[in-house]
């Protein structure tokens, strides 16, 4: 249930490349000169862990020789990573989960080989210092301190050095450690996309809106709780006994144990909701959408969708067409009895994270890091978060921190 938060301390990637790191000028047309610190060596390759084929924990390597990113388009950033994050989709991705799709997004013409995203980085939060910057980005400068939410078709960051799109780029928050600032931005995104960029739901409209999370406890939804409480609205959550005291000092109004019997029960004795943000799935489609207001505009949003199951199974053609049915014949169904059904996707964004910063700063939302590995502890990283997405819960966070 939800999302399982890890984070990766990488403190002796910061010695690897000390000795052989020069001062360098660079000074660009109409610009004044820059200093800052390259590496003849690190220029060509870097230290990461990556995998080379789709399998269990066994796959993941550990390379002094990985590629170094390069800068492709203009508006592009180099990270020097700080902290990371892994999520439950790094452990599906590690298997295999999604690759058609984002072989299609990484290669939409089809022109590399099979297999060509190995050596693949895992990684989808990043926290850490920006080293150089294409020509077309105004709104960061080298030495900034930002966070990001790596998009899963692209190298991750579990690597020294990671490189991303502009917008995809936010400042960190000042009363965040890069260790605790790389907890947030993966789920926050994905909360992000589906509450108001499915949901429709902002600060401006959030007040007194009754919003029900069917898996309170995981990482997704442990931060939907903190900003939709900031936004004013009333939360209720699902959830085990034994969370139930951590998602209150979240700031939930109403908490329902899912262990004590079916939940449908007394979640149909409550008040109905203006939307439902679903992280369990499966059984939930049932009768969840039962508990929304109709011909309100009431909406459920799960993120539990066939869309990378399908394209893996059926091709990207016909897994396409396959979802693309499955989401308009459920959509047309609750549709006819006043509801919304709706598929909520992660989407980067650097904006929506300048948004979140504000909200970090102003102390209504605050990171959850429950444990930390080193850069060197990445399996056993892998092997706990496994563990804990079996279970369904968040168990573990691993911390990669850096010069904090």
């Amino acid at each position: 249930m939800g999302s399982v938060r890890y984070l990766l301390c990488s403190r002796g990637l910061f010695h690897l490349s000390k000795s052989s790191c020069m001062n360098t000028l660079v000074s660009r047309p109409g610009s004044r000169t820059r200093r800052f610190s390259v590496s003849s060596r690190c220029t060509t390759v870097m230290p990461a862990w990556v995998i080379d084929t789709y399998g269990n924990n066994d796959v993941l390597r550990f390379t002094k020789n990985a590629s170094f990113p390069v800068i492709n388009y203009p508006n592009e950033v180099i990270v020097k990573v700080f902290a990371a994050g892994l999520n439950p989709l790094d452990v599906s991705m590690r298997g295999g989960h999604g690759a058609a799709t984002l072989s299609m997004k990484r290669d939409p013409l089809n022109i590399k080989q099979t297999g060509s995203e190995f050596p693949l980085v895992l990684g989808r939060d990043v926290s850490g210092v920006i080293m150089e910057c294409g020509l077309d980005v105004k709104y960061f400068r080298e030495r900034d301190e930002v966070w990001a939410a790596i998009p899963p078709w692209k190298q991750g960051s579990l690597a020294e050095f990671v490189v991303l799109s502009g917008n995809e780029v936010s400042h960190k928050p000042k009363s965040l450690s890069h260790t605790e600032a790389a907890a947030i931005p993966f789920v926050a995104m994905t909360a992000w996309s589906a509450l108001v960029n499915t949901g429709g739901l902002s600060k401006d409209n959030c007040a007194k809106k009754r919003i029900l999370i069917l898996g309170g406890s995981g990482g997704v939804g442990t931060f939907s709780i903190q900003m939709l409480k900031a936004w004013g609205a009333h939360v209720t959550v699902t959830c085990s006994q034994n969370a139930e005291q951590f998602l209150r000092g979240l700031g939930a109004d109403h908490v329902v144990d899912y262990t004590a019997g079916p939940v449908e029960e007394p979640l149909s004795a409550l008040e109905k909701f203006d939307l439902i943000l679903d992280n369990v799935g499966g059984d939930t489609e049932r009768w969840a959408l039962n508990l929304l207001k109709p011909w309100s505009g009431a909406k459920y949003v799960t993120l539990v969708t066939p869309f990378l199951q399908n394209t893996d199974r059926l091709g990207i053609a016909d897994g396409m067409m396959q979802t693309a049915a499955t989401v308009a014949t459920k959509a047309l169904k609750h549709l006819v009895k006043g509801v919304h059904y709706r598929w909520g996707l992660f989407a980067p964004s650097g904006p929506a994270l300048d948004e979140v910063r504000e909200m970090v700063d102003a102390g209504q939302i605050r990171p959850v890091v429950e444990e930390t590995f080193s850069f060197s502890q990445v399996p056993q990283a892998f092997e706990k978060m496994e563990k804990g997405h079996a279970r369904g819960k968040t168990v573990v966070q691993i911390s990669k921190g850096g010069q904090d």
